[in-house]
């Protein structure tokens, strides 16, 4: 099969590197994750990208208690989380909150700052199963970080299904081959993720001067026109102002998120559940969830 890259003659997208996670470890109780990349290894590389965890595939026993991540604050960006295998309940002080199950995302955008909770729900917790999730952290330009808070429920279904040659896009957010995902952005952003149903190479096409990561869940995958291999809960940077096409290289069955985003150039500046531009907004941020600004759990 001719790729997009072969049909135009033109050369694919260069991988600028390969990136390793950092060391398992817990958030609460419900989630044993790898994190991925975070914003003091290269804020300007990730840009509008912030923070990666992946909870890879593990069994949980039946449970007389939720686990998870009880009530805490986030302000000045976005969470958006992907529910592959198991369920999570949500709950904000802002009023948002709902379940998501297998192939659901939820993305909440904390803005001006919100309180909130994130656990296994009721019938996951009685009875047990296999549970793999994906957080990532997407950041809100200066201008947007004191907005209202959002909660986006995004389902399954809603979903536009893209074919990709030997993969098929599960479109959540932003523009691919003509379709257009359903999550409402604060900035140019195209997410979605890949399962390839045979061996092959797909590619496709994103803006020149975007950041555009690809993060392997699992499978052989390599990238670029090198084929450089990403091990699996790795990731691969592209050169982004290369203006290529993105190849993949996959075997059936792998799977992979696709992120990709106009850079925001600014200033980050990230201290625990806060993302602001300067270390003075990080100290209001701080007073006004010790305040109660941020509202609280009922």
């Amino acid at each position: 099969m001719e790729t997009e890259a072969s049909q135009t003659g033109t050369t694919p997208r260069a991988l600028k590197g390969v990136f390793a996670p950092g060391p398992e470890h817990w958030v609460g109780d419900g989630f044993f994750v790898k994190t991925v990349f975070w914003p003091q290894l290269d804020a300007h590389m990730l840009s509008p990208f912030l923070l990666l965890d992946h909870a890879a595939r593990r069994h949980f026993d039946p449970s007389p208690w939720r686990r998870g991540v009880g009530e805490h604050p986030h302000r000045g960006f976005e969470t958006v989380t992907f529910a592959y295998e198991g369920e999570v309940e949500h709950r904000d002080s802002a009023g948002g909150g709902g379940r998501i199950g297998r192939g659901d995302v939820q993305w909440m955008t904390a803005a001006s700052g919100v309180v909130h909770e994130e656990k296994h729900s009721q019938k996951f917790s009685e009875d047990g199963g296999i549970f793999e999730m994906v957080q990532l952290w997407v950041n809100l330009p200066a201008s947007k970080k004191m907005s209202e808070p959002r909660y986006q429920p995004l389902l399954d279904r809603e979903f536009p299904r893209v074919n990709l040659g030997p993969a098929e896009a599960r479109l959540v957010a932003g523009a691919l081959h003509g379709q257009t995902g359903p999550a409402k952005t604060h900035t140019p952003i195209t997410l979605f993720d890949l399962r390839f149903h045979e061996d092959g190479t797909t590619d496709f096409t994103l803006p020149a001067g975007w950041t555009t990561l690809v993060f392997p869940l699992e499978g052989d995958v390599a990238a670029g026109p090198a084929q450089e291999v990403i091990p699996p809960q790795h990731f691969g940077a592209f050169d982004r102002e290369d203006d290529g096409a993105v190849q993949i290289h996959a075997k059936t069955d792998a799977r992979v998120l696709v992120l990709a985003g106009e850079p925001l150039n600014e200033p980050v500046v990230a201290y625990g559940p806060f993302v602001m531009n300067t270390r003075e907004e990080i100290v209001a941020a701080f007073k006004d969830y010790q305040s109660g600004r941020m509202g609280r759990l009922l």
